[in-house]
């Protein structure tokens, strides 16, 4: 058992990140600390001093762990990163977890430039993030319009004139360096172009091209002039476009937000070449009982150790917690390579801008009030409904909902779908095949699945493993009544596990009806968002189930079927389902079809259009 009084006085004085764990070792805070000892003591000594989230924090830790490093520099980089990772309830979190794309440019001697989810160490330039996925993908269409890049993968200059120019080169959408229709010099002068074009240097640009085609005309290069003429109406157009805030400004970012109880928003404005070329939106969560400052702190940590390109001015609508400025410039001073400044004006054109930013995060939070508000009714308090209904004393933060799926006994499996605060998980979901019983029997195979899921959650348990089994539901939802909650109350007993075990019922149309619990029916108002959970997880549960019951029939079916046919080996086998794509298609087809393929033969042909004819 861990002594939280004993382990306190084995923590080191190093700097490094602490993670304060609950009862069920999940991490629910994480953060850093130039003396770890002297940092993770205070949250167990005069408890009453903390703010009252904190306070309540403390009640749920159960034990903690710490990671020495070597400066207070890299504990922030940890810390932003565990946070990421584990999303820790107390810790201020942007709460869009997707990962937002960006524009890369590869580091290749002919590079490319596409869209990306991932940023990594290649020495590739990455811009973004972006969370207009419309406005990135207009941006790579202008991108692919204006500059004939190449968009192959080939090893370039390596493969230089092993092949003839594709498709993309006849078009005009390529240049063709793979057949050296154009210099490595040149082909760097247009991803200079793209790289400003996506700064929104659009002057620099419009400047080169207007002297390049005054000097194709000088030449009488009057074909080459037009294609120039072409471009340049086209970044004038877009030049237009954009806001141009003011010329003295550069490359700045400017962030302002705006709270209400434990939710926030912040917004941002992407300033480059003194013109505004995007905003972006990110909804903060448990920001209740900080001070502002704390607030646009941890946001400004989590936001720029995620983004690629860092501007050499960050315009802020608040201080920053002076313990952490310091640091935050350094470290995003080594990410950018020169030095970055934070700036809070108090009057002129920054002092605007942050109003402006202001302005539109107070817009965009009303807006988006009434739907955040609508989406925790229909996740988190539909649980809340769910939980009431079956008189639970506990929070409901996790659900497993199990059901079976077999034809006529056949082929029997077993589907597990996972719910976390009213949203699917779709991570942690589970498949399998019934190994042990033969027939159709649902209480023997719903024994055998529960089993099976029980003895991985002990197994990870006892080697320690923080895997998705290791974590066990507060509510298990069967599909199915009485029988099918006994079978796995039986099996809970043996592991002498406790957990609450309920039955999903449908009525004669096969729709949700209620709930099986301690052998009584519990019917929920149909107009509930608890009764459109309980639909949508059992509506899951079963199309997860028949959709794998499906797949192994197909292949049996692949199996019994072609496997039959004469000359047919698994090589023609898995060309014929990959060309035709099912078995029906496969019987319909002629010989002229089937010859279509390049492994078949007339030989081979004949016998799969022979054996579905006679």
């Amino acid at each position: 058992m861990f002594d939280i009084e004993q382990e306190l006085k084995k923590v080191p004085q190093k700097p490094g990140v602490y993670l304060m764990k609950d009862e069920k070792e999940q991490i629910i805070y994480v953060g850093k600390a130039i003396n770890l000892k002297n940092r993770v003591r205070q949250y167990f000594q005069n408890n009453k001093n903390h703010a009252p989230k904190v306070q309540t924090m403390v009640q749920h830790i159960k034990e903690f762990e710490y990671i020495i490093t070597d400066n207070e520099l890299e504990a922030l980089l940890l810390e932003c990163n565990l946070i990421k990772k584990h999303k820790p309830f107390y810790n201020i979190l942007l709460k869009d977890g997707k990962t937002y794309p960006y524009i890369k440019i590869t580091n290749e001697a002919y590079p490319r430039v596409f869209i990306t989810r991932s940023v990594e160490k290649d020495k590739a330039k990455y811009f973004g993030p972006i969370t207009d996925g419309f406005a990135i993908k207009q941006t790579i269409d202008t991108i692919q319009k204006l500059w004939p890049i190449r968009k192959c993968k080939k090893n370039l200059p390596k493969d230089i004139a092993k092949e003839r120019p594709c498709l993309n080169y006849h078009i005009g959408q390529c240049c063709a360096p793979c057949d050296n229709k154009i210099t490595q010099q040149e082909y760097q002068k247009m991803i200079i172009e793209i790289e400003q074009f996506i700064n929104g240097k659009h002057e620099t640009i419009i400047k080169r091209i207007e002297k390049e085609m005054c000097e194709a005309s000088e030449h009488m290069e009057f074909e080459k002039a037009a294609i120039l003429r072409d471009k340049l109406i086209s970044i004038k157009n877009i030049s237009e476009k954009q806001k141009i805030t003011n010329t003295v400004l550069g490359d700045c970012d400017v962030a302002a937000f705006v709270r209400a109880n434990e939710q926030g928003l912040a917004q941002m404005f992407f300033i480059r070449g003194g013109k505004m070329t995007g905003r972006e939106q990110y909804h903060l969560h448990s920001v209740e009982n900080r001070t502002r400052s704390e607030v646009m702190t941890e946001f400004i940590k989590q936001f720029y150790s995620g983004t690629a390109f860092i501007p050499k001015e960050i315009i802020l609508q608040e201080e920053l917690v002076p313990e952490e400025k310091l640091l935050l410039e350094q470290f995003l001073t080594e990410k950018r390579g020169n030095k970055v400044i934070f700036t809070i004006p108090k009057k002129g054109e920054k002092r605007k801008l942050i109003d402006l930013a202001w302005k539109n995060a107070m817009i965009s939070f009303e807006q988006s009030g009434e739907r955040i508000k609508r989406e925790q009714n229909r996740t988190v308090g539909a649980m809340q409904e769910i939980q009431n209904a079956l008189g639970l004393q506990y929070k409901l933060e996790r659900v497993e909902a199990y059901d079976i799926s077999n034809t006529q006994g056949f082929e029997s499996v077993g589907a597990m779908v996972v719910f976390e605060n009213g949203k699917a998980k779709y991570s942690d979901y589970r498949k399998f095949k019934i190994k042990t019983v033969i027939g159709a029997n649902d209480f023997a195979s719903m024994k055998e699945m529960i089993t099976r899921r029980m003895n991985h959650a002990v197994k990870e348990k006892e080697q320690a493993k923080k895997e998705n089994f290791a974590r066990l539901p507060d509510l298990i939802l069967m599909d199915g009544g009485s029988l099918q909650v006994q079978a796995a109350e039986e099996v809970l007993k043996q592991f002498d596990i406790d957990i609450a075990v309920c039955g999903m019922v449908k009525d004669d149309k096969h729709r949700t009806r209620g709930m099986i619990f301690k052998g009584q029916e519990i019917l929920i108002d149909t107009h509930t968002e608890g009764f459109k959970l309980l639909t949508r997880i059992q509506d899951e549960v079963h199309r997860f189930a028949i959709e794998y019951h499906r797949k192994l029939r197909e292949k049996k079916t692949v199996h019994s079927v072609l496997d039959d046919i004469p000359n047919i080996g698994k090589a023609r086998k898995k060309a014929l389902m990959e060309h035709f794509g099912n078995i029906e298609a496969i019987a319909n087809a002629e010989v002229e079809q089937i010859l279509q393929i390049p492994q078949m033969t007339i030989q081979s042909a004949e016998s799969v259009y022979r054996f579905f004819r006679i």
